[in-house]
């Protein structure tokens, strides 16, 4: 349930309770409110491309997540565990505000993205990773994500391979094998997501 008020001092607040208890204000976000539990739930509930995909299940942003993450380690086999972090919760603020597609966005323009940039900031600090990032790493997380879509589109969204390639360009060294392409149970992301976070942070941790 969301929750919108004005302060006294005039400043605007929306609130959603999330299932762990947390309040999250949407607008200015505390890191303290962010809990992976709730990110995850989340994600796994959010539909990519508007929910037009093909197969019995909706295919997650989660799912979307995991998929960039691993396409990210294919790429760059060195890559930091805190760098494989940020490419697993790289849509991370949608388990609050959704998946809007990019026509979408670009309509919307500044206000959406000011509020985007806030959560994204609030859950990196929550897990202790960088809020402002090297242009190297920017780049490498899209084009992770643009071979993600790709993939996505061709397979999963109704794209022909020509509109995949013009739309998202056709990734040169990554192949589909051993990539998940299938839509899955929401239960089952949910859970594939935590246990990828998991095993990330105790990378992380050593």
């Amino acid at each position: 349930m969301a929750d919108a008020e004005i302060t006294r001092t005039g400043e605007a607040r929306a609130w959603q309770r999330m299932l762990s208890g947390r309040r999250l204000d949407l607008i200015n976000p505390s890191p303290l409110d962010v809990e992976i539990t709730d990110i995850a739930h989340g994600l796994a509930r959010v539909a990519r491309w508007n929910g037009q995909t093909k197969g019995e299940y909706a295919y997650s942003v989660a799912q979307h997540s995991l998929l960039v993450e691993k396409i990210y380690r294919r790429l760059f086999p060195e890559a930091t565990a805190d760098e494989k972090q940020l490419a697993l919760l790289h849509d991370a603020p949608e388990y609050v505000i959704g998946d809007m597609i990019s026509p979408f966005k670009a309509v919307m323009g500044g206000s959406y993205e000011m509020i985007e940039k806030r959560l994204e900031d609030a859950i990196r600090i929550r897990f202790s990773l960088p809020t402002e990032l090297r242009v190297k790493i920017v780049k490498q997380l899209k084009q992770a994500d643009r071979i993600a879509a790709y993939f996505e589109a061709s397979t999963l969204a109704g794209f022909s391979k020509a509109e995949a390639i013009r739309y998202f360009g056709e990734p040169e060294t990554i192949t589909p094998q051993g990539l998940d392409l299938i839509a899955r149970p929401t239960p089952q992301i949910e859970g594939a997501f935590l246990a990828r976070f998991n095993v990330i942070e105790q990378e992380r941790a050593h």
